[in-house]
C-alpha cells in the first residue's frame, strides 16, 4: 500500500456514523472532515457525546462509518470488509487504552509479545522484539515482572511497548493517562512525544485533559458529532520537555 504524493496519511470526508433505528436512532458523527499527515501528533478533545470516541474507533478501523470516505494511504477503508479492516489494523495500527488491558498472569515480556504471537512470529524473534520494545519505554530489567508487581505508570509503559512492538505507522491512544497521577501522566506523554519524534509514529490521542493535549502538535475539538475547531499548537509541551532533558544530559 503506497500513498499518493498529494494525499495525507489519513483523510476523512463527510464521515457519518448512525446507531439504532427509528425513535432510538443516534447520529454520533454528522459529517466529519479531517486530514492527518504522516508523523503528526493530534489530540482529540470534546465533551461526552461529542463523537470523539466514535471518530477514534473509525480511525482505528474498529468501526465502519455509515457514510462518507475514509482514505488511508490512498485506499478506501470504508469499502473494506471486516476481515480486510482487521488486516489493515494489524499491519498499521497500535492501540493504547486507559485501562492498560494487560493479561494479569502474564509477564511484561509475554504481554508485549502477544501481537507477534498472533502473527505467527518465531519465539526467538518475538523475544528479541519484545525486549527491544520494553527497552524503548525504559523497562529494561522488568521483563519478567507480572502486572501486579508494576506501578500504574510501568503498566502503561508495557501497554505502549505492546502497541509498538509490531512497528505500527499509527498509535491510537484512548485516554492513556486517565488512570495515572500527574507525575506519571507527564512521563507517559513525554514517552509518546519521543516515539513521535524519534520513530516518526503518527500519534492520535483522545483526552479530556488540557495539560495532556498540550503535548500534541494539533488539537482537534469535537462538538455534536463534527469537528468544531482544529488548531495548531505552536509550542508543544513535549518540545520543552525534550529541550530540558537535553540540557540535563549536557550538564551531566
Amino acid at each position: 500500500m503506497s500513498s499518493p504524493a498529494a494525499l495525507p496519511l489519513i483523510r476523512l470526508r463527510a464521515i457519518t456514523k448512525t446507531y439504532g433505528e427509528g425513535a432510538t436512532v443516534l447520529q454520533a458523527l454528522k459529517g466529519v472532515d479531517l486530514d492527518i499527515e504522516q508523523g503528526d501528533f493530534v489530540a482529540i478533545m470534546g465533551p461526552s457525546g461529542s463523537g470523539k470516541s466514535t471518530a477514534m474507533n473509525t480511525l482505528g478501523c474498529l468501526d465502519r462509518p455509515t457514510s462518507g470516505e475514509y482514505l488511508f494511504l490512498g485506499e478506501h477503508v470504508e469499502a473494506l470488509s471486516r476481515d480486510q479492516r482487521a488486516v489493515l489494523r494489524r499491519s498499521y495500527f497500535g492501540f493504547v487504552f486507559q485501562g492498560f488491558n494487560l493479561l494479569a498472569r502474564t509477564s511484561a515480556q509475554e504481554n508485549v509479545e502477544l501481537p507477534l504471537l498472533y502473527r505467527g512470529v518465531s519465539a526467538a524473534a518475538r523475544h528479541a522484539a519484545a525486549a527491544e520494545a520494553l527497552a524503548s519505554v525504559g523497562l529494561t530489567g522488568w521483563e519478567k515482572h507480572m502486572p501486579n508487581e508494576l506501578s500504574g505508570g510501568q503498566q502503561q509503559r508495557v501497554a505502549i511497548a505492546r502497541a509498538i512492538v509490531s512497528k505500527p505507522a499509527v498509535l491510537l491512544a484512548d485516554e492513556p493517562t486517565g488512570n495515572l497521577d500527574t507525575r506519571r501522566s507527564h512521563e507517559i506523554m513525554e514517552l509518546l512525544w519521543r516515539l513521535n519524534v524519534e520513530r516518526g509514529i503518527t500519534v492520535l490521542m483522545v483526552t479530556h485533559e488540557q495539560d495532556m493535549a498540550a503535548y500534541a502538535r494539533r488539537i482537534v475539538h469535537f462538538v455534536d458529532g463534527v469537528v468544531h475547531r482544529d488548531t495548531i499548537n505552536e509550542h508543544p509541551a513535549g518540545m520543552a520537555a525534550s529541550a530540558a532533558a537535553a540540557a540535563t544530559r549536557e550538564v551531566s
